[in-house]
């Protein structure tokens, strides 16, 4: 039995094995998701009680199909079983195997065992195995693996406390390797390797040798020697196809003695299904049919929760207001803090949805087929079938669709993926397209049934999708990433979505967007509020200017407020801005006030109508978006004595917001991903200067 207080185990297996399922079956919601040190790939960890006094710290690690890594994620695994420095290096290993892939499952398991980690098979699934006609004689399989196996059912709760008490007695577990490659491979380039790496497992000096990565564990010393074997690379490329093949001649001896599947026994619906679900024409029906319903249900169903939001944190703020003692501290919460919060909590509803349907198709077995199907076509611009759900998801919102990019394995396409996902139109540009499409469009019909300004709003959702793709393409030839790029997917079998899976996923997503964005979110709002609410000496001496101007005529205290209103934010840090940059964006056909509305908009793009609104002199909580469109086509332009919004300047905002990364939300979970400023800052930067050089060129083009 283990005499320590907690035992470190690593959770390991091929994807799709219902690895996950048996984490949250084992740690319930004792769980914290958190980076790697250094990198972006999080880890996940949980606590399991295994008696009165002892506990297990479960790492469940990303899913591989090999300890060679093809990808961050497998690279993450290889690194925490060779770094016995590591803070998850396991006193255990528990390798878990699908039921009906065990064959290829297997071989992840006979890698492990050669490293010499006590290490526990759980042969996941079992409740299917009568309906699936496979029997397995355990005690013989034991004896070949000289592992302790446990038939476990993570849905069933099948296995779990025998599961539990094979950890807590870990120790007794035998490290007896599975295989002995080094006779059966080259023994003279073994023995040598043996002998210059003494002080690791064999198997472990074989990885060092063959992974071209560099190990910081390893002395100088050490790192010579690794270098020095890693000359012979056609050797090495020759050893590691042998091993492979050995590996499966090992295992095919050890299933021949205990392994048995009776196919009379077996259905054959999953055939038919994948027949249906992957046809070179009913699939893609079927999969746009799915995500038609899947975003119906985002933009339908998040709208209530989200006006109740909204609306909750407006009451709250004027209720603040009138509570609170008039004054600076006051004006903080009710304007800057509590606004920003509930630009945070805002996006829950549709979080929570997206995610409760993604984690449904990939409960479901669906997902695998989606990236089956889609492969092929995104990899032409750089992208894989896995990035498809991001892309779509953008027009639901970008924060949510670039979390749901976490699902690609390969770093250089989840990295063009979280780059591009931001072009296409999010329900953020919607306020803004509509009030400027109405402005400048004639609501004239086309065709005698379609609506010229419905067109436009459809070409505007192209525009975002086409420049996806094409900064896809563009992203897949410049970027110097390193990565490897293997299209393995998993086919596994269809299930009833777990709820308890569900629920956690769900959960876990909510709470990385809320407690990782949500603090830049909330701060950039706090300093938005303070440049809005604050000024030199003008805007402190906002009423006496407007009162002077004001003496002799006679207004109305509402419309006295709103003047006083609108020169305070003219004259305000935010406002001098706006004049500050009024050279830089006069070429687009902009004046101070559309700056100040570009600049406000950076917390999200929707604020573009509301600072416009408040500019004008009308107050944007009123729901009259005519009084606002009014207002806005009576602007005139000073200089050309023109309406400000005319057909020039309202296509040029149209391509800015097309193409601009107006929204801190996103810069932020574009950081939170990357682990990096580096990517939201070029993607601030390239994304802006494709939309400034789109837009002048439309103002120039149509004056």
């Amino acid at each position: 039995m283990s005499d320590g207080k907690v035992v470190k185990v690593a959770l390991i297996g091929n994807p799709n094995t219902g690895k996950t399922s048996l984490f949250n079956r084992l740690t319930g919601l004792k769980q914290k998701v958190g980076n790697y040190p250094g990198i972006t790939v999080e880890k996940k960890q949980g606590f399991c009680k295994l008696n009165e006094t002892v506990k297990a710290e479960i790492t469940d690690l990303p899913g591989t199909y090999s300890i060679n890594p093809t990808s961050l994620d497998e690279t993450l695994v290889l690194d925490t079983l060779l770094n016995e420095e590591n803070e998850t290096f396991p006193d255990v290993i528990v390798v878990v195997v699908d039921v009906e892939n065990i064959k290829r499952n297997l071989l992840l398991f006979t890698q492990l065992k050669d490293l010499k980690i006590p290490t526990i098979l759980v042969i996941n699934m079992v409740d299917q195995m009568k309906r699936k006609g496979i029997n397995i004689d355990v005690p013989k399989f034991e004896e070949r693996l000289h592992t302790k196996v446990v038939l476990a059912s993570a849905r069933k709760k099948i296995g779990v406390e025998e599961l539990k008490s094979a950890i807590l007695n870990y120790k007794e577990l035998d490290t007896t390797p599975v295989s002995k490659i080094s006779t059966k491979i080259d023994k003279d380039f073994f023995t040598k390797l043996k002998s210059a790496l003494p002080e690791f497992p064999l198997y472990k000096s074989w990885l060092l040798i063959t992974q071209n990565q560099e190990f910081d564990f390893l002395t100088d010393t050490q790192k010579k020697l690794v270098t020095k074997f890693r000359e012979d690379v056609v050797c090495i490329r020759r050893y590691q196809h042998k091993e492979t093949i050995f590996r499966y001649k090992v295992i095919n001896d050890i299933l021949k003695d205990s392994f048995n599947v009776d196919a009379s026994k077996a259905t054959n619906l999953r055939g038919i299904l994948d027949r249906i679900l992957t046809h070179k024409i009913f699939g893609y029906v079927i999969f746009a049919l799915i995500l038609l319903f899947i975003f119906q249900g985002i933009f339908n169903w998040a709208s209530y929760p989200m006006d109740i939001i909204d609306g909750a944190f407006a009451d709250l703020s004027a209720w603040t207001k009138s509570v609170m003692a008039p004054g600076t501290f006051t004006n903080l919460i009710a304007e800057g803090i509590l606004p920003g919060i509930g630009g945070i909590i805002i996006f829950i509803p549709q979080i929570a949805i997206l995610f409760t349907f993604i984690s449904i198709l990939e409960e479901t077995g669906y997902m695998s087929r989606v990236v089956f199907l889609m492969d092929k076509i995104m990899r032409k611009f750089g992208m894989s079938g896995k990035s498809v759900i991001p892309l779509i998801s953008g027009t639901a919102c970008a924060i949510p669709a670039i979390m749901a990019a976490r699902n690609i394995n390969n770093w250089k396409e989840r990295l063009i993926t979280i780059l591009v996902v931001p072009f296409t139109t999010c329900s953020a540009r919607l306020p803004v397209y509509a009030i400027l499409i109405a402005l400048v469009i004639p609501n004239k019909p086309i065709l005698g049934f379609l609506n010229l300004q419905g067109l436009t709003m459809m070409v505007m959702y192209l525009i975002g999708f086409t420049a996806a793709i094409a900064s896809s393409m563009l992203l897949h030839k410049v970027l110097k990433v390193e990565s490897k790029s293997f299209f393995v997917i998993e086919m596994p079998n269809y299930k009833i979505p777990s709820i308890k899976n569900i629920f956690y996923e769900v959960v876990e997503k909510t709470k990385a967007f809320i407690f990782g964005a949500g603090k830049i979110i909330l701060a950039l709002s706090i300093v938005l509020w303070f440049l809005a609410s604050n000024g030199p000496a003008k805007f402190k001496n906002a009423e006496a200017t407007i009162k002077a101007q004001t003496e002799n005529t006679s207004i109305s205290k509402e419309v006295f407020q709103k003047k006083v209103a609108s020169y305070k934010l003219e004259h305000s840090y935010i406002g001098y801005m706006g004049k500050t940059i009024e050279p830089v964006i006069a070429p687009m056909g902009y004046d101070w006030k559309i700056g100040i509305a570009i600049i406000s908009s950076f917390a999200a793009r929707e604020v573009f109508v509301g600072a416009l609104a408040t500019i004008y002199n009308v107050d944007s909580d009123d729901g009259d978006n005519a009084t606002i469109k009014q207002r806005m086509a009576a602007e005139i332009n000073p200089k050309t004595g023109e309406s400000m919004f005319n057909f020039s300047t309202g296509v040029s905002l149209l391509l800015f917001y097309a193409f601009a990364m107006q929204c801190v939300g996103t810069l932020a979970i574009v950081k939170r991903e990357t682990n990096s400023w580096k990517w939201p800052i070029l993607q601030l930067v390239g994304m802006g200067i494709l939309a400034y050089i789109s837009a002048a060129a439309a103002y120039l083009i149509l004056s």
